[in-house]
């Protein structure tokens, strides 16, 4: 029964991790992809999925993001959608409300909001650009 009730729990983030939408815009090819732990820099545009409107954008700071990845600093769209990346490579991020803001919202970010990210990861701490 145990068992059964762990597996059902599984197979419920499984499906629901499948909501994550990951496009890869620009590949690049490398040996050192991102994991969890690594200090990572990440340049991004934010808007609502509703209508488009951008919220947030580090471009606009000229200054990319830092933090640890899959350690819980960032919203779990990202913790998640970052992972495997190599330095150069750009994504968009379809997150929705559960994996980023919820019911609560944040902001400009209204409460069950789906959000789109154009990410660009600038650098992994500690390795060096291939390119």
């Amino acid at each position: 029964m145990r068992l059964t009730s762990i597996l059902v729990a599984a197979l419920g983030s499984l499906a629901a991790a499948a909501d994550l939408g990951i496009e890869v815009t620009h590949a690049v090819e490398c040996t050192r992809k991102t994991v969890n732990g690594d200090g990572v820099a990440m340049h991004y545009r934010g808007t609502l999925q509703s209508d488009g409107s951008e919220f947030d954008s580090s471009y606009n700071r000229k200054s990319p993001l830092t933090f640890k990845l899959g350690t819980g600093r960032v919203i779990k769209g990202w913790d998640q959608g970052l992972l495997d990346m190599c330095i150069g490579e750009k994504r968009t991020l379809t997150i929705p409300p559960e994996f980023g803001y919820g019911d609560r919202g944040v902001g400009p970010i209204p409460g069950g909001a789906t959000l789109v990210f154009e990410t660009e990861l600038v650098g992994i701490d500690g390795v060096k650009d291939e390119l």
